[in-house]
């Protein structure tokens, strides 16, 4: 049976068989997955989509997997909340948050890219997988690795948050720590790439690992019900995320499951590394990298790799970039929860704020349907917000106790 996607040159358009390999050797621009779509529409539907369980799997025939491939678990499948309290707050009336800080099974977004990364390694022969890391792809690449029984060895900067390590520990993935930030990680996993046989998702399969985040983009689509949104507001690192959700909108739009639409797309990054946002706002042909220095370490790239396909995009569709600092990150995070009873991370404190920020600018309509990406949960970075919440006071198992503990109180909220 011919294969229905191939590998091609985001830039000259050279076209490649399927195999481990993320860039052109003509023009050395990155490859990404293209798809046969006539043979797609003769192959499935959107009535047929909807009739299968919730995950990520009801949309394989878009994704980049191998003759017969098998899921080995639900992946994805996560709610699309309508906001109750937080966007009256800021003055709009469809404010929707794509929830994946509870994605299965090691809570962010990343689960989805691993899962179709695993499924090339797999294809490809690899016996060792692994990545570089700026915390949750460590996570998703060693919990779904130990659940296929693969040898697994995650490559991360050594400043980075202990629940995220621990998060990868427990899986029992060997872990490298290195004395850098994500860009030197990154450049070191390319050299191990090309030495060892080893299927590293993020570089040597990067173009069927990204294809994952399209599910995240297919899911807000249905759960609209088959409607795209006005507005989207995605946190970026790498910048692959908010492409990748563009590409799910527009592969939906070209089979006839969605009316077209001019989506605008709002990148969100932290201002201690914001290469895209910078750029975005200095209205720069392309970006400077940056040296990152951020509590939201999981956004923090100051190289991104689709940095340029970002810029791009969020220009072309009419939206904008913004970012906000670190104490901004914590107080968004805060809100999130007080307001919606979402725990984010700090990459989702980042969107959350960009997205109130760009609703006070007035980028972002009142009476528009928009959609802020939450990608990770809090679980995983909460050193970052310890210092707001210190030890609550004790007291006796007492009636009287407790009334006095309530009196006063009582008495701090009034007088704050």
């Amino acid at each position: 049976m011919k294969e229905i996607y191939f590998l091609r040159c985001r830039e000259c358009g050279e076209k490649y068989p399927n195999q481990p390999q993320s860039y052109c050797e003509e023009c050395f621009a990155p490859l990404e997955v293209s798809y046969d779509y006539e043979a797609l529409r003769q192959t499935t539907s959107r009535e047929a989509v909807s009739r299968r369980a919730f995950n990520m799997w009801r949309y394989s025939e878009f994704l980049p997997l191998p003759q017969g491939f098998v899921p080995s678990q639900p992946i994805g499948g996560t709610p699309l909340v309508k906001s109750r309290n937080l966007g009256s707050r800021l003055g709009v009336k469809n404010l929707y948050f794509k929830n994946d800080a509870v994605c299965f099974p090691s809570l962010s977004f990343k689960d989805r890219v691993v899962a179709t990364a695993l499924a090339a390694a797999r294809r490809f022969g690899f016996e060792t997988i692994g990545c570089s890391s700026t915390g949750n792809l460590a996570n998703a690449v060693a919990a779904q690795g130990a659940q296929q029984g693969l040898d697994t060895c995650v490559f991360i900067p050594a400043d980075l948050e202990p629940a995220k390590i621990l998060n990868t520990a427990v899986y029992g993935a060997r872990i490298v720590r290195i004395n850098g930030n994500y860009d030197h990680v990154n450049r070191l996993c390319t050299q191990i790439a090309d030495k060892f046989r080893w299927g590293l998702v993020n570089v040597n399969l990067r173009p069927y690992y990204a294809e994952g985040s399209k599910t995240h983009g297919y899911e807000i689509a249905e759960q609209l019900g088959w409607e795209l949104p006005d507005n989207v507001v995605v946190p970026m690192a790498g910048g692959s995320l908010i492409g990748k959700i563009a590409k799910a909108f527009a592969e939906l739009a070209h089979l006839g499951w969605v009316e077209p639409k001019q989506v605008k797309f709002f990148g969100a990054q932290a201002t201690g590394c914001s290469p895209i946002a910078d750029a975005v706002k200095r209205e720069l042909p392309r970006f400077t990298p940056q040296k990152p220095n951020t509590i939201a370490r999981s956004l923090a790239i100051g190289n991104p790799a689709d940095g340029p396909f970002a810029l791009r995009l969020i220009r072309e569709s009419g939206g904008w970039s913004e970012d906000i600092s670190d104490p901004e990150i914590i107080d968004s995070i805060k809100l999130l929860a007080e307001t919606e009873g979402i725990f984010a991370e700090t990459a989702g404190g980042v969107t959350a704020g960009v997205a109130a920020k760009l609703i006070h600018q007035g980028r972002i309509g009142a009476d528009e349907t928009t959609v802020v990406c939450i990608t990770g949960n809090g679980l995983k970075t909460t050193d970052a917000i310890a210092a707001d919440f210190p030890a609550m006071d004790v007291i006796e198992p007492k009636l009287d106790a407790f009334e006095a503990l309530l009196r006063e109180q009582l008495k701090e909220t009034v007088n704050t």
